[in-house]
């Protein structure tokens, strides 16, 4: 390679004179620095100076290179955790009893032949013992066909006194029309926060014990001082430990209470804390007393499960197996029972103005309503549906959207219309369940009297002798157990059975007492 450089400068100096070689490299040497100038310093230029249109974009959008990349990576990185999907919402699906559980061959015996006692009576029920219940209780919520996320309207600025916001026809009928996202009246439109200032209200420390309850509600209400307080028997010691039993009495019936000496400083009778309602929103106790039956959902938002019995009623078995009974087993979110006599809404509506129980002329403008909305007479073609009237003096159900729904409709009507639940119980369940597959139990009235006792309102045993006769309260006995039989479902559950005989009567005769006190017979067709 040197000798090739040795014989090139040679020929150089051959065909040109020295100055002029010296000159040409200078030449050459400046040419290189111009253009290493003009091209390197011009893309340095470029790269600090970009164009106004290039300006301008970055502004509105990318401020520099740098950002660009730092959004695609953030773009990538939140698409691929979106692709990452959450697991899937475990539901509860319901069980069955194992094979050779006396619950599961269970049928009803044929009634007693007693002509003298034709009236409604207890049958018996299969009940699990109160151990398995508990153990049975869902971990998971149940399913919601139809609405997942429900939301209640306030009206706080509303010129509007009425409790449940009196909604238009046009929003009563959006309503009805079930879907995923909802939001629906249902009672204390005037607050952000049940039983503050909206009407029905509560001292904020029961409002805090009653937003603690996080399981199971007992509960019951007593306005104008009409009935007695009566405490529930046979409760396990866990139901005692973690269940809420709350008795709603208005400031009335709290002075009658105090009077009688059955309330204390302490605001508890037994089992049943009694939580005194200030600010009641109707004049009529039937109206009041429908707010906590069909709003626990809104009083106690973080409970699961809640058992309203009316006041009249005695609870004489553990709230856990009637849980299980009537609502796990049969895997359902709501249960109600049948009336023991109507199954038709037009019968009884007949009979609750028989009866008096209402103004005729309302209950006629209500039924007249509902038929232009299709309601027709009970017929087969209702199948599986078996009947449209409840006794709604027990209401069983898991607050979960849909039957929280379903409660808020049926409050919506009984505000609307007549206090008388169950003459629109029957147009809210059916309009509900046309729009999903929701369902729920309509267990036999024999199978509620074998849970609750019934006994009497307060200006009835007032007229009795005292003490009152034997007859007005009913001697309960225990459900006995069925021993040896008991089958492994699980590694930890074992699964037997208890059947609950029929309550049984002390007979009495009371003489004129007791016809003074008959119902009016419903002539005709309507008995």
């Amino acid at each position: 390679m040197f000798k090739e450089k040795e014989g090139l400068f040679p020929v150089i100096h051959k065909f040109a004179p020295r100055k002029k070689v010296g000159m040409l490299l200078l030449c050459a040497v400046s040419l290189a620095v111009f253009l290493w100038v003009v091209f390197v310093d011009k893309g340095e230029a470029q790269e600090s100076n970009p164009p106004i249109g290039n300006r301008l974009f970055r502004e509105a959008g990318q401020k520099d290179n740098s950002t660009t990349i730092e959004s695609v990576e953030r773009t990538n990185a939140g698409q691929s955790a979106s692709t990452v999907k959450p697991p899937p919402p475990v539901y509860f699906k319901g069980y069955t009893l194992p094979p050779g559980n006396p619950c599961e061959s269970f049928t009803l015996p044929p009634p007693p032949a007693d002509k003298k006692r034709t009236g409604p009576r207890p049958c018996p029920v299969c009940y699990l013992p109160v151990e398995q219940a508990i153990a049975l209780m869902p971990d998971a919520p149940s399913f919601s066909p139809g609405v997942s996320n429900l939301t209640y309207i306030h009206e706080e600025n509303s010129e509007k006194p009425e409790f449940g916001g009196y909604p238009s026809l046009m929003q009563r009928n959006d309503s009805y029309d079930v879907r995923e996202s909802m939001s629906v009246h249902c009672g204390f439109v005037k607050g952000i926060r049940p039983g503050h200032q909206t009407g029905f209200d509560f001292d904020d420390s029961d409002l805090h014990e009653m937003e603690s309850c996080r399981g199971v509600i007992v509960a019951s209400a007593i306005f104008g001082a009409f009935d007695l307080i009566r405490q529930p028997k046979n409760i396990s010691e866990y139901a005692k430990k973690n269940v809420c039993f709350h008795m709603f009495v208005d400031e009335q019936t709290e002075v009658f209470l105090r009077n009688s000496s059955e309330l204390d400083g302490s605001m508890r009778i037994g089992l049943w804390k009694i939580v005194t309602v200030h600010n009641l929103p109707y004049d009529d106790p039937r109206r009041n007393g429908k707010v906590p039956k069909l709003l626990l959902h809104r009083l106690f938002p973080n409970a699961r499960y809640s058992l309203w019995i009316d006041a009249k009623l005695e609870l004489v078995v553990d709230p856990y197996q009637i849980l299980e009974r009537f609502l796990w087993r049969k895997n359902v979110s709501f249960a109600i029972s049948k009336h023991y006599r109507r199954f038709d809404v037009f019968v009884e509506a007949e009979a609750n103005k028989a009866a008096a129980k209402f103004d005729n002329a309302s209950i006629d403008f209500q039924v007249e309503f509902y038929i232009k909305e299709a309601l027709t007479p009970y017929s087969a073609a209702k199948l599986p549906i078996t009947s449209d009237v409840p006794e709604g003096c027990v209401v069983v159900r898991e607050h979960i959207p849909v039957s929280n729904l379903f409660a808020c409709l049926w409050f919506n009507e009984v505000d609307r219309f007549t206090p008388r639940d169950q003459i629109s119980f029957a147009i809210v369940r059916d309009k509900i369940m046309s729009k999903t597959n929701w369902t729920l139990n309509m267990f036999l009235d024999c199978e509620r009297r074998n849970f609750v006792v019934q006994g009497y309102h307060r200006d009835i045993l007032e007229h009795w002798s005292s003490p009152p006769p034997p007859g007005a309260t009913e001697i309960v006995h225990p459900p006995p157990p069925v021993p040896d039989e008991t089958l492994q479902t699980s590694s930890n559950i074992t699964t037997s059975s208890s059947v609950t005989e029929p309550l049984k009567k002390v007979p009495s005769k009371r003489g004129r007492d007791r016809k003074s006190k008959r119902h009016r017979k419903v002539i005709g067709n309507f008995a």
